[in-house]
Order: C-alpha cells, then sequence, then structure tokens
C-alpha cells in the first residue's frame, strides 16, 4: 500500500522533529548543524527546508513540543491528585521536576530562552505550563480555597518564581536534592495564598 504525499510530509515532520529534539538535547542549539539532522533523520536538506526556514525554526518548533510535554505532564500529574490543592502543589512539582530531566534542561531553559528571544520563550510557556497554572489557580478560586484575586498577576507571579527556580535548578550540580529544598520552599509560598 503507497503511503500518501500527506502521509509522508508527517512521517518527515516527525522523523526531523525527533531526531532534531535528541541532537539539541544531547549536544545543544550551538553545536548542532541542519545537515547533521537532515541526514540523522534519513532526509534530505531539501526536505528539511521545505518544513523549516532555518534552524532557529526547526528549534522553536522543537521548543514547542517539549513545552508542550511539560505541559502534560503537569496536567498527568495535577489530574492524579486527589483534590484541587493537592493537584496544584502536583503540577508544580512536576515543572520543577521536568527542570532536573537533562532534556528539558538543555531545550527548554538553557537554549530556549537565547534562541528564540525571551518574550517568544514566554509565549510558548503560557500556551503550556502558565496555562494549567492559571486553571488550576482559578479552580481553587471557584472552589473558595484561594481567595479571589486577579489570576493573572498571581500566574506570572509564580511562574517566574518557578521559572527562575527550574533555570537554577538546570545548572545545579545536584539538582534531585535542590528540587526537594525548592518544593520545601515553594510549598509554604503557595499555602501563603489559602
Amino acid at each position: 500500500m503507497s503511503r500518501t504525499k500527506q502521509q509522508q510530509r508527517e512521517e518527515t515532520m516527525e522523523a526531523l522533529t525527533a531526531t532534531a529534539r535528541r541532537l539539541f538535547a544531547e549536544h545543544g542549539y550551538g553545536k548542532v548543524g541542519l545537515e547533521t539532522i537532515a541526514q540523522t533523520a534519513g532526509v534530505s536538506k531539501g526536505a528539511l527546508y521545505h518544513h523549516f526556514s532555518s534552524k532557529a525554526d526547526l528549534f522553536r518548533h522543537v521548543l514547542g513540543v517539549v513545552q508542550h510535554d511539560v505541559g502534560e505532564q503537569i496536567a498527568r500529574a495535577a489530574d492524579a491528585a486527589p483534590d484541587s490543592w493537592t493537584g496544584l502543589l502536583a503540577g508544580c512539582r512536576a515543572f520543577l521536576a521536568a527542570a532536573t530531566e537533562p532534556e528539558t534542561q538543555q531545550i527548554m531553559l538553557l537554549d530556549g530562552p537565547a534562541v528564540v528571544g525571551w518574550q517568544d520563550w514566554r509565549e510558548l510557556d503560557a500556551e503550556s505550563s502558565a496555562r494549567h497554572l492559571a486553571e488550576a489557580l482559578t479552580d481553587l478560586m471557584t472552589e473558595g480555597v484561594l481567595a479571589k484575586r486577579p489570576v493573572e498577576p498571581l500566574v506570572r507571579l509564580l511562574s517566574g518564581a518557578m521559572n527562575e527556580a527550574a533555570v537554577w535548578l538546570a545548572h545545579s550540580p545536584d539538582p534531585q536534592a535542590d528540587l526537594a529544598a525548592t518544593m520545601d520552599t515553594l510549598t509554604p509560598m503557595i499555602e501563603a495564598l489559602r
């Protein structure tokens, strides 16, 4: 059975994304060339340029996928919790735990802001992790667990604190120990909102 052109395009896109993600995570953005990505993915450079206009364009796509995946990890952790409050804490922990994963560290926290710029990085974050945080805080206010207050500034404050902690964890010589210390510090901060 022959594959349609659409299936071929999707397969090429998946191969490029998976290969670039692995190579960017292993070597960092600056040490990976488009030629290497294309060869490793088993596609021509022309096929790569059919999907992405530049290395930065490909990286932005990969960064969006990584941020989406982190957002999904947060949502799964929060959804598995017995209530909204422990869901908020589980989601925060899932975000910070992701910061201890080498792939997330390299792509999302080290290269991401430098390659796409802080504003684009924040927009991608707003579509994934920050969106889940806003939903969790809104639910807690609706349930009466948190006092009603403007959600957007609260999301920015908590997200900023956690993003800074995530970057710190990405540079930490002992991220697992520092993750525990970070959660021990973050939990009372969030408790103060009750």
